[in-house]
């Protein structure tokens, strides 16, 4: 492990103004994405839709540092045969890699889930590597309802990220580590307030599972979700409240040495992802630098602008240069939604 390397990484996926495109979504994900859009989810169809995001030049160049792929796309070319990595090159773009293998019901009646994926993944990482990845992305679900999380879905999610992260750092990869408290469980109801105390505590595992596995937490990443209520709650928070509330559940939980937080969007609006991020980043004296790390918040009206059609990659294109543009603007703290419809 060259530690300083893995610093390097970190660093660079969040330069000022930059963030991360996921664009990994899973087989079944795609397909309901598709399926909104009545285009079928083929390997072609998904090669053509993340080529037409990939040679978005503008975005790519100016607003997105790494590019979170899939096993399929990190070794996929594009329809002319010019591999996706080189068009990362070109835009200097950092390729990275899920690898989990999805989140599963954990044993009993609680509703909740573990995600999969260790076994094997040593060698895994070894090849993804030597393919040219720079990090590498997992994700762990926690549910919150009556009766969850409970303390033991908490510790085995933490416990398998911290070692997914230590065996990325052993390969020279940059860990990303998502520990996603979800909003919209069922019920789904709970209140701003519940969601970060949860927040709170998941950080808390998480952070004490990766000091006890060795991870380096200069080489690594946190990707988190933003304190909001259940999507059924009818807490209406500000933006402002929410990037409060945020910032002072990190700020507790998060220690300095990590280099950068990259928000997941979580089912948010477009603009509300937007807007939440550069609310907290008008908020002075936080030891890192917040940026984003999304996907259908990026990737939404490009998609349906697309409609599966290669003539349409010019105005999808747009588009999906424009999202990056306002999320840009947000991680350094000067979006305004005037500005955005203005654009």
């Amino acid at each position: 492990m060259n530690l300083a390397d893995l610093n390097k990484i970190a660093l660079a996926m969040v330069t000022p103004g930059k963030g991360i495109l996921a664009a990994d979504e899973s087989s079944g994900t795609i397909k309901k994405r598709f399926d909104a859009i009545k285009v079928e989810s083929t390997e072609q169809s998904r090669r053509d839709y993340r080529e037409m995001l990939f040679r978005s030049s503008e975005a790519m160049t100016s607003y997105i540092s790494g590019v979170i792929l899939t096993e399929e796309t990190l070794e996929q070319k594009a329809a002319d045969g010019t591999p996706f990595a080189q068009l990362f090159q070109e835009s200097d773009v950092i390729p990275g890699i899920k690898v989990d293998r999805g989140a599963f019901p954990m044993p009993g009646d609680s509703g909740e889930k573990i995600t999969e994926g260790l076994d094997g993944l040593r060698q895994r990482l070894e090849r993804y590597a030597s393919l040219g990845a720079g990090f590498a992305k997992w994700r762990a679900v926690i549910t919150i309802n009556d009766v969850a999380p409970t303390r033991n879905n908490i510790r085995a999610n933490a416990h398998a990220l911290a070692r997914y992260a230590i065996l990325c750092q052993e390969a020279g990869i940059v860990p990303v580590v998502e520990p996603e408290v979800v909003g919209d469980g069922d019920p789904g109801n709970h209140s701003m307030e519940r969601c970060a105390q949860v927040t709170g505590d998941v950080l808390e595992n998480t952070f004490k599972e990766l000091r006890l596995a060795g991870v380096e937490l200069s080489g690594m990443l946190l990707k988190p979700n933003m304190v909001l209520p259940g999507v059924n709650s009818r807490e209406r928070p500000s933006f402002e409240e929410v990037a409060r509330r945020t910032v002072e559940v990190l700020r507790e939980h998060v220690p300095a040495a990590v280099p950068g937080i990259a928000f997941l969007s979580g089912g948010q609006t477009d603009e509300e992802a937007t807007a939440h991020l550069s609310a907290m980043n008008q908020i002075s004296g936080k030891p890192w630098p917040m940026t984003f790390s999304y996907g259908r918040a990026l990737q939404n009206v490009a998609l349906r602008t697309w409609a599966g059609r290669r003539e349409n990659f010019p105005q999808a294109q747009a588009a999906f240069t424009h999202r990056a543009h306002m999320n840009s603007l947000a991680a350094l703290g000067t979006w305004t939604g005037e500005l955005d419809r203005a654009a």
